[in-house]
C-alpha cells in the first residue's frame, strides 16, 4: 500500500476534477491510501465521491482570495496552491509517499524543496496557452507567471498528459523541459453509466411534446468551448428540415462565482432568442450525474464544439452510451472519435455541423450503428481497468525510484 496525496486547486465539477476523482478511485481500488488537499470544495457543486466519504478531502486556503476584483485569477490560484502545499508539508500529518498534482505546478517547488517525496504532475494543458496575452498589460502580468509555469513543471519527478496532442503541445511550449511526458488517457468508470435511468427525457426538457431527434451539447459555459456553434448549426438544420420535431439540449458546468460562466450563459440565451429557437432549445446548468447520464442514454447525437480541445471526456461518455459524436476535427477528438465510424470530425463551421446533423437525422440506422461502434471503441481503448493499471504502474515506479 502506498499513501498518495493529491493537490488540486478547486475541487468542483469539470473534466480536470473528474480526472482527479477517477485517479483517486483508481489508486484506491489498487489498495492505496488516498487523500485530496484542495483550496476549495463545495459539497453542493462537486462530484459525489468527494462528499460521501469515498475519498478523504481536506480544504486549506479557502480564506485566500480567488481573485482580486474579478481579475488576477491565475496569480491567486498560484498563491492558493503554494499555501496548500505548505499546509500539506508543515501543518498536516499526511506524510505521503507520492504526491499527485495537476493544473497548477507552483506547489511542486515547495514539495521538492522541503520533502524527498516524488511528485507526479498531470498536465491537462499548458496554462500559458489558455491565457490572454493581447494587451501589453496582460503580457506584463503573464510573463513571470508563464516563466514560473515552465520552470516549476520541469521540477516534477514524472509528468503525464492526457493525449498525444497535448504531449506535442507540451514539448513545443516548454522547450527547456527535455523529457517528453507520458500519455495517460482519462477513462470512464462504466458502472456509473450502466445504472438504470430514472428520469424521462420529457421531464428534463420540460415538455410532453413528441420529439423525434434530440441533439445534446455538454461543456462548461465558457467562450472557448464555442457553444454558439451548436446553436447556430441547429438553427441551420431547423431551417432546412422545416417542421421536423427536433430539439437541442445545452448542458454546461456552471459556477455563479465565475463571471465568465454567468456572462456566457446569458449570451447563449440571447442568441437562442434572437434566432427564435426558444421552444426548441433547453439549457441546463450543472445537472446531477444522474440527469446527465439520462440525457446521454436518451438523446440521439452529441455535438462537441471546442476547437483544439486537449482531450475531452464528454465524447467518451457519449460513445459509451451509444451516441454518435459530431466534433471539431482538432485536438483530443482526433484520438477518441473515429471519423465516419463513431461519428464525424468537422470543420468548426455551422454549415459543416448542420450537414452531418441532418444526415444522421435522415439516416437513424446509421446513427445507431455508429453508436454501437463507439461503445466498443471506448471499452477497448479507454476502460477504467486500463487506466487503473497504468496509473498504478506509474506510482509504483515513483516509489521504487525513491528507494
Amino acid at each position: 500500500m502506498v499513501k498518495v496525496v493529491f493537490l488540486h486547486p478547486d475541487l468542483g465539477i469539470g473534466g480536470a476534477e473528474r480526472l482527479v476523482v477517477d485517479a483517486a478511485l483508481a489508486l484506491q481500488s489498487k489498495g492505496h491510501e488516498i487523500h485530496i488537499v484542495t483550496s476549495y470544495h463545495d459539497p453542493g457543486h462537486s462530484f459525489p465521491e468527494t462528499n460521501d466519504g469515498t475519498i478523504a478531502v481536506t480544504v486549506s486556503g479557502n480564506w485566500l482570495p480567488r481573485s482580486i476584483f474579478g481579475r488576477f485569477l491565475a496569480l491567486c490560484a498560484y498563491v492558493r496552491m503554494v499555501w496548500a502545499s505548505f499546509y500539506t508539508v508543515f501543518f498536516s500529518d499526511l506524510n505521503p509517499q507520492v504526491y499527485f498534482c495537476d493544473q497548477v505546478s507552483m506547489c511542486i517547488p515547495v514539495l521538492k524543496t522541503f520533502t524527498c517525496v516524488p511528485v507526479l504532475f498531470y498536465c491537462h494543458f499548458p496554462d500559458l496557452l489558455l491565457a490572454s496575452h493581447r494587451t501589453w498589460i496582460q503580457k506584463i502580468y503573464r510573463t513571470p507567471l508563464d516563466w514560473l509555469e515552465e520552470k516549476t513543471t520541469g521540477l516534477a519527478t514524472t509528468t503525464v498528459v492526457n493525449s498525444h496532442f497535448t504531449a506535442g503541445v507540451f514539448c513545443d511550449t516548454f522547450k527547456s523541459i527535455r523529457r517528453r511526458p507520458q500519455v495517460l488517457y482519462p477513462s470512464l468508470n462504466f458502472e456509473s453509466f450502466d445504472r438504470e435511468c430514472v428520469n424521462s427525457l420529457s421531464s428534463v426538457i420540460g415538455t410532453d411534446k413528441k420529439v423525434d431527434f434530440v441533439y445534446l451539447s455538454i461543456n462548461r459555459y465558457e467562450r472557448k468551448k464555442n457553444l454558439g456553434l451548436a446553436i447556430k448549426a441547429f438553427d441551420l438544420l431547423k431551417s432546412s428540415l422545416g417542421s421536423a420535431k427536433i430539439h437541442l439540449i445545452m448542458v454546461g458546468g456552471y459556477d455563479d462565482r465565475l463571471i465568465e460562466n454567468v456572462e456566457h450563459y446569458d449570451e447563449l440565451q440571447k442568441l437562442v432568442i434572437s434566432l427564435n429557437l426558444s421552444e426548441s432549445v433547453t439549457f441546463l446548468r450543472s445537472p446531477s450525474d444522474e440527469t446527465k447520464t439520462c440525457l446521454l442514454k436518451n438523446c440521439q447525437t452529441l455535438l462537441y464544439t471546442p476547437d483544439k480541445e486537449h482531450f475531452g471526456i464528454v465524447p467518451l461518455e457519449a460513445m459509451y452510451c451509444q451516441l454518435p459524436v459530431i466534433a471539431v476535427n482538432s485536438g483530443g477528438p482526433l484520438e477518441t472519435v473515429e471519423d465516419h465510424r463513431t461519428g464525424y470530425l468537422c470543420q468548426p463551421t455551422a454549415e459543416d455541423f448542420a450537414e452531418k446533423m441532418q444526415y444522421l437525422f435522415e439516416n437513424p440506422n446509421i446513427a445507431i450503428k455508429m453508436g454501437e461502434r463507439g461503445k466498443q471503441r471506448v471499452i477497448q481503448h479507454f476502460s477504467f481497468h486500463s487506466f487503473c493499471h497504468q496509473l498504478n504502474d506509474l506510482v509504483g515506479e515513483l516509489v521504487v525510484s525513491k528507494v
